[in-house]
């Protein structure tokens, strides 16, 4: 991707309102530095307060970010806990830097796998942070797309038993009701680094007609620029949504 310098363009349409973002690379970039995968997660982090600061700058509503899968549970035992370690510590820090910018923290995805600190840490922050609105930070943890739709329907069975729901009434507004994301409009924009180019069971419902944008750049080096970069692109992308052929 060409990276453009970063600076104000009024001549720009509006941004996207949601922008979801698949961090890879973070090993990778330890490894070509022959430095352990912990460091590549450390700098990784710093790479996620540049993601928070140039959607506030840009002017994008809500930011997700793909912090840790449901797959990713089978990694190294150590690995995992340096992870959980880092959350902690970012739990800790930043969640009054976000307050104080204004930024609404959410989280989802499966917490019952999550330690209770990091529970208590993550719905201390979303208290905290609940009536800000300038930027909407989800981050999804222990995040499955196959098990949020898993659920969603297992939700919706227990209210049609319950005589709450009447299968007659199911669209795609009520089944988006029952999602993780409930509240939260579709992804525009969906950016993932490294040179990947797969979704990795991330928001498999709500990507439906999501612009799709693969960057080289391992996470670690993601910067203020390709984010600008990729809005732009966004921008010179045909958004039909089905309506019209080619």
């Amino acid at each position: 991707m060409k990276v453009v310098p970063l600076h104000p363009d009024s001549a720009l349409p509006p941004p996207p309102t949601h922008i979801a973002i698949i961090m890879d690379g973070n090993g990778r970039w330890a490894n070509a530095r022959g430095l352990p995968r912990t460091a590549g997660h450390k700098r990784g982090a710093e790479s996620v307060k540049t993601a928070v600061e140039s959607a506030f700058e840009s002017g994008v509503s809500y930011l997700t970010l793909y912090g840790f899968s449901s797959e990713n549970w089978k990694r190294p035992e150590a690995e995992v806990s340096d992870l959980m370690g880092l959350l902690r510590y970012y739990l800790k820090s930043e969640i009054n830097y976000l307050h104080d910018r204004g930024v609404r923290f959410r989280v989802i995805g499966d917490r019952q796998r999550l330690a209770p600190d990091i529970v208590s840490l993550i719905d201390e922050g979303e208290k905290k942070t609940a009536a800000n609105a300038k930027l909407t930070l989800v981050i999804a943890l222990s995040y499955g797309g196959r098990a949020e739709i898993t659920q969603a329907a297992i939700r919706m069975g227990e209210e049609i038993e319950k005589g709450r729901l009447n299968p007659a009434d199911i669209n795609e507004d009520v089944f988006s009701r029952h999602l993780f994301t409930e509240g939260i409009p579709d992804p525009d924009l969906l950016i993932r680094t490294s040179g990947e180019q797969r979704i990795s069971n991330f928001l498999l419902w709500q990507l439906a007609y999501a612009e799709f944008i693969f960057v080289d750049t391992l996470w670690p080096d993601f910067s203020k620029e390709h984010f600008v970069e990729a809005i732009r692109e966004y921008h010179r992308r045909d958004r039909r949504y089905g309506a019209t052929g080619v």
